[in-house]
């Protein structure tokens, strides 16, 4: 059955996509939400709510922190609280981590507010998932000064849909390029040091050069995340990007924004990228612990991944030097999460208040420290920003030595990430922005996978096929 479309309030200054459920959630009731003026980009606060706020838990809901248990984002909202219960306010944070992988947690949060099944303030959101909510007001515009200069300006667009500011960036993400040093150094490679960067027919030189001294256990050159899932969407999105510069896929308003010619190029180059005789054969189910695990193991030289793998990697190879990144061959997608205030919330102006404080400048420098990719600019460049909730890093082992395997700066920063990791996220580009995205991810994923089936079509037919799919999932 055929999702209808939502009934949503029509701003003047820009029509607005019709957005449209898959069938698992018709059989929610969409609860009516008005979004009054005032509250957006203009900086003068959120949507006012009928009442002031209700004292009492403010709930956070949002996918599974990297970090660990008592990771950095619970200890982040402890230290809010242990302001608030000094000030006498009255309110509390609580974290409610979703269960699932992020397509399943979209799930469940775009059900638990269209049923008004969760009582849900904070929704810690995908930041592909912001102009779906936003569009079907699930979520409430908020202050445009949440959005100051400091924010990384990529990092800050996937906060705004229909000249709103709808989020606040939180966490941010950007795809990196993951190599073992070890295995340069046995090909009798020069120059083992690529935090300069590469190319993509360098990085195929350099895997020609390993594959002429395999090490033990090593089977292809790198390993990414192909199986169908949003994982292809990412390395597909980067491999179109790097052959069609400012190709975007979707317009302004999400209308679908692309022709066969330009699809053409970026299935050529996704095809040039995933050759046999360079990519892991396990890539096509990868994803990204399989392909995390297969690059730890010696099975490839590279791998294309994403910062919070950092300090998983660095225990894995913790005291030598066998292991480097540096910015990924080419354009690199940007990932991340944003933090919003639901529409139902009897708490909106205390909510925002929250926001502020975990997406401030020492929350951001705690959040880098813990392994995050921080969305500010301050947390990768100004000493003065310092993380001041509890140790931001793994505690100290029984033994008394820092179980913190990570490479750090003077500052205590991790070492990559002032000049390959801050400037990666400014080159970043983003994923189509659409309250269709579930549909484009879907059909993107789905058709792209006959490029890697035992009898792939041509180009020129792949793209045909691909445009007309898109089409139809995203309307005009």
């Amino acid at each position: 059955m055929r999702g209808v479309p939502l009934q949503r309030h029509r701003r003047q200054s820009r029509r607005r996509p019709a957005v449209l459920l898959t069938p698992l959630f018709l059989l929610f009731l969409l609860v009516p939400t008005a979004c009054s003026g005032g509250g957006g980009g203009d900086g003068s606060g959120p949507a006012a709510s009928p009442s002031a706020d209700v004292p009492g838990d403010i709930v956070v809901a949002s996918g599974r922190d990297v970090t660990g248990k008592n990771g950095i984002r619970q200890r982040l909202i402890d230290a809010w609280n242990t302001e608030q219960e000094k000030a006498g306010t009255g309110y509390r944070a609580r974290l409610v981590e979703l269960p699932g992988n992020a397509d399943e947690q979209r799930s469940q949060l775009l059900g638990a507010l269209q049923s008004g099944s969760a009582a849900y303030d904070v929704v810690n959101l995908d930041v592909t998932w912001v102009p779906e909510f936003a569009a079907a007001d699930l979520i409430s515009p908020l202050p445009g000064s949440l959005l100051d200069e400091d924010v990384i300006a990529p990092v800050a667009s996937t906060a705004r849909w229909d000249s709103e500011v709808y989020a606040a960036p939180f966490n941010s993400d950007v795809g990196l390029l993951y190599y073992r040093r070890d295995h340069l150094s046995q090909a009798d490679v020069e120059q083992t040091d690529l935090t300069g960067g590469l190319d993509w027919p360098e990085l195929k030189k350099l895997i020609n050069a390993v594959g002429d001294h395999k090490p033990d256990g090593y089977d292809k050159g790198w390993t990414t995340q192909l199986a169908a899932y949003e994982g292809r969407t990412v390395n597909a999105v980067e491999a179109f990007a790097s052959a069609v510069p400012d190709l975007t896929l979707t317009d302004e308003d999400g209308d679908y924004d692309a022709t066969v010619e330009e699809l053409t190029e970026g299935i050529t180059e996704l095809r040039r990228r995933t050759e046999a005789s360079y990519v892991l054969p396990d890539a096509f189910r990868s994803d990204e612990a399989a392909s995390l695990g297969d690059f730890a193991a010696g099975r490839t030289t590279f791998l294309r991944h994403w910062p919070y793998v950092y300090p998983a990697l660095h225990q894995s190879f913790p005291d030598d030097d066998r292991l480097g990144v540096t910015a990924l061959p080419g354009r690199a997608v940007l990932g991340g999460q944003n933090l919003a205030v639901t529409a139902a919330s009897q708490r909106r102006t205390k909510a925002t208040d929250l926001i502020r404080y975990l997406t401030g400048k020492e929350s951001e420098r705690c959040l880098l420290d813990a392994g995050f990719a921080a969305t500010r600019a301050s947390a990768y460049t100004d000493d003065a920003v310092t993380c001041a909730v509890g140790a931001a890093t793994p505690s100290a082992a029984p033994t008394g030595e820092s179980a913190d395997t990570v490479p750090r700066d003077a500052a205590g920063r991790p070492e990559y990430a002032r000049d390959i990791l801050l400037p990666a996220l400014r080159e970043a580009v983003h994923r189509p922005r659409t309250p269709l995205y579930g549909a484009f991810t879907q059909t993107f994923t789905t058709e792209l996978g006959a490029l890697f089936a035992d009898d792939p079509p041509g180009d020129a037919e792949l793209a045909r096929r691909l445009d007309e799919a898109l089409r139809r999932a995203l309307p005009d």
